[in-house]
């Protein structure tokens, strides 16, 4: 679709706003909505006449978080007058050129620009109406806590409003700014503590869905937060953080938790601030926040959640063993295929290095993941990749959730092999790979899809829509999925045909999840 947009940034009640849309194609009928009340000002829309969906885009959700308020905790934002056109995203966060590596091709990129230090923008999509409470879905991309943004084209959210929900995406900060933590910006706060701005960004999103999302037709009271990868992390810390308390009713998490690692400390983090200081040759936090946003990212750092004794006062293992988590049913799962290996070891030091770690639990490892071959070997260290940093995590979080009674676990096992050039074949269910299906989004990804995909991507989006509803995934229609327990640890298996199974490599989890500290 052609698109020529003719506005100005707001205007008054009454006043003509200018909005010209050609050559659509498709059956998309964009229309400009009349305007939502928000806590800081009226905002318009673009409804889709075909769908019914109204999409809001770069609602600001706090004030620009620049210059003084650089590493600060989101502020509210200020006030506008007369009506805010939402109709395109917002800048995406500060964070080096998207670039297309591997299997992630441009769908799974931000837009190259705008992106800003200005970034604390949500989106909204619904087609209810005020008085409506319909349930909400609020998706926290993921990017490794260095890059993403809303505004990656498999993230729409038209597909899942359509099937009845209201969908929010919400940026936040990543990177040097998401993350920076230093002795001086921990005495200036108010909670004595620094670092973790990503995740009271999400907070504050949080926080403005509760005050306005009844506005757009959802309900405040249904709250399900959703992520994937860092995303999907985040939504861990979220859970554990006595901060975020009420602020959600039930969570999904795609590829990932903080329950293996543990984050690093407050102090720990300090050290890298102040070593990004001398760096920059700052003086102080004023001459800090004066550095140009470019020059920061020039520092090489670890950047993501830490202890910093406020939105996170222990770890997050540690918040879940002492039972102070907010609970609250969990969808989770990972990938058959999502691993990160950047070139294989011989198997004989693949062989010698698993017996050095694993001493006389060593034969039992290699059942689980051979090497007598060096094919074998190869197809281990993928799956050691895959299993270390995102299934072993999940795997504990099921099992931790297995006990709650009225909080339970309903854990999946993503399969399909995207159908792919023969440039892509090889990675078959990738990381992130699942998300497309989630959404309903094939449309977005350039990729050979078969039927079967499509009803795949029916069926994933269904379980979610009525997860999100209900904390059960469970409808009429679908195949049964029995929440998760561990004397049978069922789970759903998605691909060509789904249903339910025994989790596939149970026993090599189980094995490492024993090895481990944990």
């Amino acid at each position: 679709m052609k698109k020529i947009l003719i506005r100005s940034p707001f205007i008054g009640i009454g006043m003509i706003s200018v909005l010209i849309f050609a050559f659509h194609s498709g059956g998309y009928k964009p229309t400009p909505t009349g305007p939502v009340a928000t806590e800081a000002g009226l905002v318009s829309g673009i409804k889709n006449e075909t769908t019914g969906v109204t999409a809001y885009k770069g609602i600001p959700f706090a004030a620009p978080p620049i210059g003084e308020l650089r590493w600060k905790k989101p502020q509210p934002t200020t006030p506008w007058k007369g009506v805010r056109i939402c109709a395109d995203f917002g800048p995406s966060p500060m964070q080096v050129k998207p670039v297309p590596f591997l299997v992630y091709t441009k769908e799974f990129l931000i837009p190259e620009k705008p992106v800003s230090e200005d970034c604390l923008y949500l989106n909204v999509w619904t087609r209810a109406a005020k008085g409506d409470k319909r349930p909400v879905f609020v998706w926290i991309y993921g990017g490794a806590f260095l890059s993403g943004g809303t505004a990656v084209p498999i993230y729409d959210g038209e597909a899942m409003a359509k099937k009845g929900i209201v969908f929010v995406s919400v940026n936040y900060r990543v990177g040097v700014f998401g993350f920076l933590a230093s002795a001086a910006l921990s005495q200036e706060s108010p909670n004595h503590a620094s670092g973790n701005y990503a995740l009271m960004d999400q907070i504050a999103g949080l926080e403005w869905i509760q005050k306005n999302i009844a506005a757009f037709g959802g309900d405040p009271a249904n709250v399900t937060i959703a992520g994937q990868s860092a995303g999907s992390m985040s939504v861990n810390c979220l859970v554990a953080s006595p901060v975020a308390k009420g602020l959600f009713k039930n969570a999904i998490s795609e590829s990932g938790s903080m329950l293996i690692n543990d984050p690093e400390s407050l102090s720990t983090a300090e050290q890298q601030g102040e070593a990004l200081t001398k760096y920059v040759h700052a003086g102080s936090l004023t001459e800090l926040r004066k550095i140009p946003a470019e020059d920061l990212m020039k520092f090489s750092g670890h950047y993501a959640p830490i202890v910093d004794g406020y939105v996170l006062p222990k770890s997050v293992a540690e918040i879940f063993a002492s039972d102070q988590q907010n609970h609250v049913p969990v969808l989770l799962g990972w990938n058959a295929d999502e691993s990160f290996v950047f070139g294989f070891k011989n198997k004989e030091v693949f062989q010698q290095e698993a017996k050095e770690k694993y001493g006389a639990k060593a034969e039992e490892y290699f059942k689980y993941y051979p090497a007598q071959t060096q094919e074998q070997a190869d197809r281990s260290q993928i799956r050691m990749s895959r299993d270390l940093i995102f299934a072993l995590s999940g795997y504990k979080w099921a099992g931790l959730q297995s006990s709650e009674k009225n909080s339970p676990a309903y854990v999946y096992y993503f399969a399909r092999k995207l159908p792919a050039t023969a440039e892509y074949v090889k990675y078959g269910a990738f990381h992130t790979g699942e998300v497309a299906y989630v959404m309903d989004n094939l449309k977005f990804l350039d990729r050979p899809w078969e039927s079967a995909d499509t009803a795949l991507a029916g069926l994933m989006s269904d379980y979610w829509v009525n997860f999100v509803s209900t904390g059960n995934p469970n409808g009429k229609g679908l195949p049964p999925w029995p929440a998760y327990n561990t004397k049978e640890y069922p789970a759903m298996v998605f691909d060509k045909t789904s249903g339910t199974q025994t989790l596939p490599d149970q026993g090599a989890l189980a094995f490492l999840l024993a090895q481990s500290v944990h």
